[in-house]
């Protein structure tokens, strides 16, 4: 591993080249933060593929290219004067700090779900009305619907045991399967959606992400099906000619590599 030293010229050779790229390059000069915004985004998204992966040489370039973003976005405040490099990392070190008066106070903490109480009673008095607050709006269903319950349950609000979030999850498939009979497609809509936030609270207890346990899921399912569809076209058949039974027989087949 490098030395602090060699760690702090690496981060001072890449704010050099950023300063180069926004004076002579002709794309970089052009980016604003809007428009990195999108770019971004991606890169985050591939950072997660290459942590679902395993594939540590992978989310090494991921967390430089999101490195590089941070530095890209600090260049541009720093060209209109709100801030710079600096003021981000000096920022995030203030937070940290009052965050966890438990390392740097006197505040004594006996496991991880005071920590998480007590940081989120600290933003509160830092002047945010509402805990749910610091959950992004434009942040995927699922993953909103996982940090809106982090969030409530660190000041409390909160079940007391796995398996009474297990039964208001079958209450809950109850009264989807009542809507389902009805054929009412608004309260069919209503009551998937409070099955599927049940869920994702049930996995909290349960100390699974969803949002991984799904994309895993996908990614097992998307393996299987080219499997099946390699299958198909070494026997020449075309899928959509093929029984369910036949198609079964390389499912099951797939399922076991």
């Amino acid at each position: 591993m490098n030395t602090r030293e060699d760690q702090l010229q690496a981060i001072d050779r890449l704010l050099t080249i950023m300063n180069e790229l926004r004076e002579q390059c002709p794309w970089d000069r052009k980016q604003t933060m809007q428009t990195l915004r999108h770019l971004t985004i991606e890169e985050t998204y591939e950072l997660g593929d290459a942590i679902l992966d395993n594939d540590l040489d992978e989310v090494k370039k991921e967390l430089g290219d999101l490195l590089l973003h941070i530095v890209f976005y600090a260049k541009i405040g720093s060209e209109t004067g709100d801030f710079d490099i600096a003021d981000v990392a000096n920022g995030i070190c203030e937070k940290l700090i009052s965050r966890h008066p438990h390392i740097y106070g006197d505040v004594e903490v006996g496991n991880e779900e005071d920590v998480k109480r007590n940081w989120e009673n600290l933003k509160l008095k830092e002047g945010k009305k509402s805990v749910l607050e610091g959950v992004p709006k434009s942040l995927p269903a699922l993953v909103k619907a996982s940090r809106i319950q982090d969030k409530v349950a660190g000041v409390g609000f909160d079940w007391e045991e796995p398996q009474q979030v297990f039964e208001k999850l079958q209450e809950e498939l109850a009264e989807l399967q009542e809507e389902v009979n009805a054929q009412d497609p608004e309260k069919i809509e209503a009551e998937f959606g409070d099955v599927l936030f049940s869920m994702i609270n049930y996995a909290r207890f349960l100390k699974v992400d969803p949002e991984s346990a799904l994309e895993r899921t996908n990614k097992k399912f998307i393996k299987r099906f080219q499997y099946l569809e390699s299958k198909a076209k070494e026997n020449n058949k075309d899928l959509r000619d093929m029984t369910l039974g036949e198609m079964d027989v390389f499912w099951e087949e797939a399922k076991k590599l």
